[in-house]
């Protein structure tokens, strides 16, 4: 375990030392995109303009990324904003072959175990998504407003530990993003660092 949260934590940080760079700007049209979700429809982000749409960077076997669906916390806070109007969108960009990548089949069987309450978990093995927000973790949290506009960027919470205890103790950036954004105010903490496992581009 020790051996494998050291080894997260290099990725992260090899990530972190390329970040921003290619990361489309707070205030920013969202690039569009079009990629199959678990239950074979087509999702593109241009077909919920008009509606504030997140995007959460998912791999199911990264240590971050449990310690918010172990907790419920994730399921939590899909569940709270999908119920207002909100859509959730969860991408697997992992190259296939590389840890996190996920096939369609096993996708609906997360989506039925974990009890996950997103719009819809999309399935990005080329990384083509990916790519075009410059996410590089998991999780990394992207906030689309109704306009096309990116409204927030980065991690999901402040604390950038593995350890569901942390999560009471910490600021929930995304929380804190969609309710002044809900709520006709602009987000006072727009970009951050997201932090997690590194996602595996496929190569060009």
């Amino acid at each position: 375990m020790k051996t494998e949260l050291l080894l997260t934590a290099l990725t992260t940080l090899a990530a972190g030392a390329l970040y921003a760079a290619d990361v489309p700007p707070v205030g920013s049209a969202a690039p569009d995109f079009s990629a199959p979700d678990a239950n074979g429809r087509t999702e593109t982000l241009s077909q919920y303009k008009g509606k504030y749409v997140v995007l959460e960077w998912f791999n199911p076997e990264c240590p971050f990324v449990k310690k918010h669906y172990g907790s419920d916390n994730m399921q939590k806070l899909q569940s709270e904003y999908t119920g207002k109007g909100v859509v959730w969108l969860t991408i697997d960009s992992n190259a296939p072959g590389t840890q996190g990548n996920i096939t369609a089949d096993q996708a609906k069987k997360i989506i039925d175990s974990w009890k996950t309450k997103q719009t819809a978990l999309v399935l990005d093995p080329e990384s083509k998504i990916a790519k075009a927000y410059g996410a590089k973790n998991t999780p990394n949290m992207v906030i689309v407003g109704p306009d096309g506009k990116i409204v927030y960027e980065g991690a999901i919470d402040s604390k950038a530990s593995p350890n569901p205890a942390d999560i009471p103790n910490s600021t929930n950036y995304v929380k804190a993003a969609l309710d002044e954004a809900l709520g006709g105010k602009p987000v006072s903490n727009a970009q951050t660092r997201p932090y997690g496992c590194h996602i595996t581009y496929k190569s060009s």
